[in-house]
């Protein structure tokens, strides 16, 4: 594996800047690329699962947090209050509150259940310094966040469900878990203190794990302080162990915010809520990606797709052409032309770039492209429309092999 930071660095993907501040890392145009991908690969998965995409702001008053619980059991990781026009507002640390009134703002039947509410939400965490480190840890945190409100009987399928997104995007960003753990509470005053609900909570995911095959591990004292979760782990280049997706069921919060549906019965019933992220904060899921990668990201994922090669200046207007046809079928292709060097050495410059298309004078008289793969491979000449049409399935269908016979 590789060190995502240093590596980061050198392709160009991010960086950071001591007057923007330490844990605030900068995206470059190719991590942007990268950081775009990802979070459309993640709206499409879950707008196809049934999920309602909201927006909510980073900011609430801190009466919020009081109520949520954040205020008295998380505020050492939140920032401070700031005085607004007479009221104090908050750097939000999570964006489950403000989903809990987007549902508390409508009245709901049970048939509406479940309801599937997701966001890409900036949170804020107030990290020491000592811990910061490129995209793993930081204070501006882009979440994929999505919470499920449901019955009592629906909560089991839905956090399945969850797991199922979580291992289908595993395969389609090509990483790999390094375990999975149900994660519970500890000793000391950091957890709501209500031990029926815990057991019951406990209880649901330790059935949901079950069912699932996967094997995990429990681990004491690192529950949210609303419930317990499951907690998709994966290790850095250093072997160093972080959380990347989780999957949590939260009595509390519905409490709190007082949340309710009307039930076949006419009467009012508390929903369950689901806390879940497939891919967790994004800036960790690239640095994870990147260390598992080295820069040669899946074909859908790479900031450049497709590099062409005419092999001389009597090949650039073919050359020219079929960059627009793949800008027209949605990929990323740019033209490195004679002037850039041999072709050997355009070759070993984007040795990162998933496919190569290579323009000589056979290719151009017949309407064809040479292939090369970014493994080695090198593939007979092709139609170029037969080529694309293949690179364009491929990304796609977010297939992480570079070419199916």
């Amino acid at each position: 594996m590789y060190d995502h930071r240093k590596l980061g660095r050198e392709l160009e993907l991010f960086d950071t800047d001591p007057l923007i501040g330490a844990g605030l890392p900068y995206w470059l145009p190719d991590g942007a690329i990268v950081r775009h991908s990802l979070e459309e690969y993640i709206r499409t998965v879950e707008r196809r699962a049934g999920y309602r995409h909201v927006y909510s702001p980073v900011l609430g008053k801190r009466e919020l947090y009081e109520i949520s619980g954040h205020w008295a059991h998380y505020s050492d990781d939140m920032y401070p209050p700031m005085d607004l026009g007479g009221e104090q507002v908050v750097l939000r640390p999570s964006l489950c509150p403000h989903h809990a009134l987007i549902y508390r703002s409508r009245s709901h039947s049970y048939r509406e259940l479940p309801l599937r509410l997701a966001e890409l939400g900036g949170m804020y965490r107030s990290e020491l310094s000592g811990v910061l480190g490129g995209l793993t840890r930081v204070r501006c945190i882009q979440l994929n966040d999505a919470h499920i409100f449901c019955t009592l009987e629906q909560v089991a399928d839905e956090a399945a469900a969850a797991l199922e997104l979580i291992t289908a995007a595993y395969h389609a960003m090509g990483i790999t878990a390094s375990r999975y753990r149900l994660s519970l509470p500890g000793a000391g005053g950091k957890y709501v203190a209500a031990p029926e609900m815990w057991q019951r909570s406990t209880k649901l995911l330790t059935e949901v794990l079950d069912r699932s095959g996967l094997p995990y591990e429990s681990a004491e004292g690192e529950a949210a302080f609303y419930g317990p979760k499951i907690d998709v782990q994966v290790t850095d280049h250093a072997g160093r162990e972080a959380t990347l997706s989780t999957v949590q069921i939260d009595f509390h919060q519905p409490e709190q915010f007082d949340l309710h549906y009307i039930g076949a019965d006419a009467a009012k019933h508390r929903p369950v809520m689901v806390h879940r992220a497939i891919i967790g904060s994004v800036e960790r899921a690239v640095a994870q990606l990147i260390e598992q990668h080295g820069g040669a990201f899946p074909a859908w994922l790479a900031p450049l797709q497709i590099a062409v090669f005419p092999i001389s200046e009597a090949e650039e207007a073919a050359a020219a052409d079929l960059v627009d046809r793949c800008v027209a079928a949605g990929l990323r292709t740019q033209v490195f032309g004679a002037e850039s060097g041999s072709l050997g050495a355009r070759i070993r410059e984007n040795r990162l770039v998933p496919y190569q298309f290579i323009l000589g004078p056979a290719e151009t008289a017949n309407g064809e492209v040479a292939v090369r793969l970014r493994d080695g491979r090198r593939l007979p000449a092709q139609p170029a429309a037969q080529a694309v049409n293949h690179v364009r399935a491929l990304v796609e269908s977010h297939d992480t092999r570079l070419w199916i016979d």
